[in-house]
Formats: structure tokens, sequence, C-alpha cells
């Protein structure tokens, strides 16, 4: 089998005891772990017959893998389930050499563990389309009942000023907020969006208001991005998706202003095919979240608003203007460097189906850590050369992400110093003291970075 195209910087490994890779191997996965457990705990007591009997299977193969992670085993080649990615799982395993738990490259590995709890599913007769995280995942949204209202207010505030006379200008700061609201529903920290009417944006109040927020985004190329979107009216818009839940919904409500403002007239979801890295976007959870929200039991709160929105919602799903395509090469190890013309695992088909888009969204922190390897650069590298070939893969694509891992690119001189800097006085200030390295991974920074495919 190929090789994966090589990079050049070396990867976080979950060895090195001052990374967040390091803490996410030896405390994350056990947690994450243990409440997979608990979630099939559940679920077996509430089946019967065959399915309960496969259920506690389950549990036990769980809580198996459980204690190699807590235990520092190695890693064994995948089982062959039938699926295509098997191989190329195994490969990378042999090509890069005993690996355990404690000592392997962060991406690798966490994508391993992902992998291999759905190889365990495929085994089974009623298992197979089970989410570990289905529950957990609509538990998370229900209890998001103040922001979802809230954002859909602003949703249909600002989207019915669309329909009047909007000049290219207000149009442009339509769009920062609504990309903003995506960015930062990556956190779900709305104390670091703004709140403001069109004539509000537009005012010197708005003005604050926006560098307020902005002094927290690191790396900011919206400006490229608008020129990018805006160039030419309708298109194709993607958004390559992260978390579920409220993460979700606002990318949804960005993608309900992107087609009412004409700015796209299709728009193409890319959830995983596979239960992902706790709570990322299957297929299925589109109807769940419309589904939810049509519910007033759930969601009592701006009931006109969330109607007005779900509405929207339904009708571009049902004309065809939304579209839900996944890729089995979203849930590979690979690093998106392989988007290219011959590209492994999937990565060619990929490329060749966003030749069709105006611009790709990639939100959240996997998918940054796949642009660029998820590999140790120098933090003032520039993103065009942290992205390698998709530098030059005539792909137009911004990054929208909270920094919650290792790896960040593109910084100025001098400016991950003030950042260790900042965030020792801030837990200190706390009575919790860290190391100026958790900024990195802490989630109250971000990042926007453009590449137009055109290097």
């Amino acid at each position: 089998m190929a090789s994966p195209v090589p990079c050049p910087a070396p990867p976080y490994v979950t060895s090195d005891p001052d990374s967040f890779a390091y803490t996410s191997a030896r405390s994350r996965w056990p947690v994450i772990l243990t409440g997979i457990v608990d979630d099939l705990s559940r679920s077996t007591l509430e089946s019967d017959g065959e399915k309960a009997e496969e259920g506690k299977v389950l549990i036990e193969k769980i809580g198996a893998l459980k204690y190699d992670v807590e235990h520092d085993r190695a890693l064994p080649p995948l089982a062959d389930d039938g699926l295509f990615d098997v191989a190329l799982y195994n490969s990378e395993l042999n090509r890069q050499g005993p690996m355990t738990w404690g000592n392997a490259p962060w991406l690798y590995s966490e994508c391993y563990l992902y992998r291999k709890m759905y190889g365990y599913l495929q085994t089974t007769t009623h298992w197979k389309d089970y989410d570990f995280f289905a529950r957990q995942k609509l538990d998370a949204f229900k209890s998001s009942e103040v922001a979802v209202a809230e954002l859909a207010i602003r949703y249909k505030t600002l989207s019915g000023q669309l329909h009047g006379s909007v000049n290219k200008e207000q149009l442009n700061l339509l769009f920062r907020e609504f990309i903003d609201i995506s960015l930062w529903g990556n956190a779900t920290d709305l104390s670091l969006l703004t709140n403001l009417s069109l004539d509000q944006l537009q005012s010197l109040q708005g003005e604050k208001a926006r560098k307020e927020s902005e002094k927290n985004i690191l790396v900011n190329d919206v400006d490229l991005a608008w020129q990018a979107i805006s160039s030419v009216d309708g298109g194709r818009v993607d958004l390559i998706l992260d978390n579920a839940g409220f993460e979700f919904y606002t990318d949804l409500i960005f993608a309900l202003f992107l087609l009412d403002s004409g700015l796209a007239d299709t728009i193409v979801l890319h959830p995983k095919a596979m239960p992902w890295f706790v709570s990322d976007v299957l297929p299925v959870d589109l109807p769940v979240l419309i589904n939810a929200l049509g519910s007033a039991s759930v969601f009592n709160m701006a009931r006109e608003e969330i109607d007005f929105l779900r509405e929207q919602l339904v009708k571009y799903n049902d004309d065809g203007k939304i579209i839900v395509r996944s890729f089995g090469f979203w849930t590979t190890s690979l690093a998106f460097w392989e988007i290219r013309e011959n590209g492994l695992g999937g990565g060619h088909e990929v490329w060749q189906d966003l030749q069709e888009s105006k611009l790709a969204i990639l939100k959240g922190d996997l998918n940054y850590r796949k642009l660029t390897y998820d590999a140790a650069w120098p933090r003032t590298t520039p993103f065009s050369t942290a992205i390698g070939p998709l530098a030059t893969n005539h792909v137009k694509l911004i990054s929208l992400r909270t920094c919650k891992a290792d790896v960040v690119v593109g910084l100025t001189d001098g400016q991950e110093a003030e950042l260790e800097k900042a965030w020792v006085d801030i837990t200190t200030a706390k009575g919790k003291p860290e190391t100026g390295k958790g900024w990195a991974w802490s989630g109250k920074w971000a990042v926007m970075p453009f590449s137009s495919g055109e290097k």
C-alpha cells in the first residue's frame, strides 16, 4: 500500500508530558470509555434476548479496552470488519512500528480508538448502527435552551432584514456576525458573541463589540473568506462539521444565512459516518435536531422564532438546498494532506467533490489538527506551509477553530510568549496555576485561517 504524503514536522505524541496529548491519553480517554460503558449498560438493560446478550459482550470489550489504555498496552492491528479503512489503519501501524497507548502519535491513536470501538459494533447483529454518544449529544443540546432561544431570535431579526434593501457592506457585516456565531459555537461561549441589530452592527457600538470579540481570534482571515464567498452570487458552500448539539445548531444558522442572503444556493454538510470523538455530527443528527426544535416540551422559550428557524431548515432540506454527504475519508487517521488528486483513503474523492465548492468551511479542533498534520510546527509557521499540498490543490477553505489542542500555527513573533504569560496570569488568579502551554488547549482563543488553494 502506498504511504501518505510525509510531513517534515514531528507529530504530537502521547508520551510528551508537556502536551495535551499526554493528558488526553491518561485522563480523558479512560473517562470517555467509562461513559460508553455506562451508556451501553443502560441500553442493554432496556433490551432483551439476543440484543441484550450482544450488549453484555460489547460492555466487556469496552471495559477491556479501557484497561489496555490505562495500563499502556500495545495497539494491536484492527480486526477485519469488511470496511475499506482497516487496511489503512493497519498499514500505518506497521509503517510507524510498535505503539502503546502512552507512546504513539496522538492523531493516529485517537482515531484508532474510535475506529476500534466501531469495529466492535460491526461484529454484532443488533448494534451495528448504535451511537454510543447519541443520548449524551441530545441531552447536551436540550440543556442549551436559553442559548438556542437567543440565537433563534437573533436569526429571525437579522434574516428578516435580508428581505429589504441590504447593500454589500451590510451583507459583509452580517456574514461576520454569523461566521462568529459558528466559530464560537465550538466553544459554546456566547459571551464572545455580539448581540446587536444590523443598525447597531454598523454603529460605533458595533465596531467596539466586534473588536472586543476579535481580540481572542489570533489568526483572522475572515476578509479573505468574504472575498471568496461574495465574488460570485449563489454557488455551493461546504461545511465539514464538528460537534453535534448546540454547535451543529450554530452551523445550521450560518447555513440558513448563506442561503437566505443568496451568498450560496446549495449547502453541503459533511458529517462523520460513525460515532466519532464523542460528539461529532452523524447524518442522523440533522433529523434529530429538527425534531428536538419542534418539541415545545424541550424548547419552550421563543417558540415563534424557533418554529420560524425550524421551518426554514425543513424547507431548504426538502428543496435539496441543504444536502448531507458523508465520506469515509473523514474517519480515517489520515491528515487532510491526502485531499489531493491521488490521495489515499478516499482523499481523492473528497478532493474531486470539493472542486465544485466555492468555499469549504472546516469546523472545530480535529479538522484543524488534520489540516496541519497534528504536527509540532513552530507557532510562527505559515498556515500555507502547515497544510502542505492543500495550499495548492484548488480548494478554497477556511478553518473555524477554537484552540483545544497542541497544534497552532500562523502566530506572529513574540505572540506565543504573550499567550503563555496571559494563561499563567489567568490560571494563577483563579488559584489554580497552570503551565503557560495550556493556552493552546484552553478554548479561550480561536483561529480562522484561510487558504485560496493557489499558493
